[in-house]
C-alpha cells in the first residue's frame, strides 16, 4: 500500500529488453533509505518490486501486462518518475489509500495557470470516468490529488506549486499520456453494488433513496 506522496523523483537510467518484459534502472536516493531486495517500490503509480539495490539505484522488472495497460512502456532513459515506499504501520496518510494498481493511462487535455497553482485536464476510459467524483481522490502518475472538476468524458485537478515542485507533473505537456488510479474505496462500493446476489440486503436503489 502507498498514500500518493511522492518521496522523490528518480531517473531512468537504463531500460533492458527481458524478452519477455522489461528490466528498468533508476537511480535514486530517498527510496533507498530502508530498502530491501524484494520491497514494493511505486514507480509512476505502479507497484514494482525492487530486484536489485546500489548504492545511487534500483532495479525493477515490469511485465508485458504492465507495459500494454499502463504508460511506462513508453518510458525511456533519461525520463524522470515519482518514487514512493510502501507504506509502514504507524506512518501518516497524507494522501489517500493507493494500491499501485493501475488502472488504465489518461491524456493530457488541458494544462492552465490558475493563480499559484495550475488546473490539469485529464481525458481516460469510461470505466475510469465512472469512479472519478468531485472532491474524490484520484492517483496520477502515483501522485494524490483531489479530483476539482469532473465532465461526462474528462476531469481535472489543482495542483500546488509543491506538488510540481517535488514531482514530475510539471513535466507533462498536452497529448502526453499518464498513470491513473481509482479510489478503491470507490471500486469496492462499485463491485459490492453490482453483485446479483441481493442477499446482503442492500440495493442501489435503497441507498438512492437515504436522506
Amino acid at each position: 500500500m502507498f498514500t500518493g506522496i511522492a518521496e522523490e523523483t528518480g531517473t531512468i537510467r537504463k531500460v533492458t529488453d527481458t524478452g519477455g518484459g522489461r528490466k528498468l534502472t533508476i537511480v535514486s536516493a530517498k527510496v533507498l533509505e530502508g530498502t530491501k531486495t524484494g520491497d514494493s517500490i511505486c514507480v509512476d503509480g505502479i507497484c514494482l518490486t525492487a530486484t536489485e539495490l546500489g548504492s545511487d539505484f534500483f532495479t525493477a522488472d515490469v511485465s508485458e501486462e504492465t507495459l500494454r495497460y499502463t504508460a511506462l512502456g513508453s518510458r525511456h532513459p533519461g525520463d524522470t518518475v515519482n518514487l514512493e515506499r510502501a507504506l509502514r504501520v504507524g506512518d501518516r496518510l497524507g494522501g489517500h489509500i493507493v494500491a499501485g494498481h493501475v488502472d488504465g493511462t489518461g491524456t493530457v487535455k488541458r494544462i492552465e495557470k490558475d493563480g499559484d497553482s495550475y488546473l490539469y485536464t485529464f481525458s481516460c476510459d469510461d470505466h475510469i470516468m465512472a469512479l472519478i467524483v468531485k472532491k474524490g481522490s484520484v492517483t496520477v502518475n502515483g501522485i494524490s490529488l483531489t479530483v476539482a472538476e469532473v465532465s461526462p468524458e474528462a476531469f481535472s485537478v489543482e495542483v500546488i506549486p509543491h506538488t510540481r515542485e517535488v514531482t514530475n507533473i510539471s513535466l507533462l505537456h498536452v497529448g502526453d499520456k499518464v498513470n491513473l488510479e481509482n479510489d478503491m474505496i470507490g471500486k469496492y462500493v462499485e463491485h459490492f453494488l453490482s453483485l446479483k446476489n441481493e442477499s446482503h440486503g442492500l440495493t442501489y436503489e435503497m441507498l438512492k433513496n437515504l436522506r
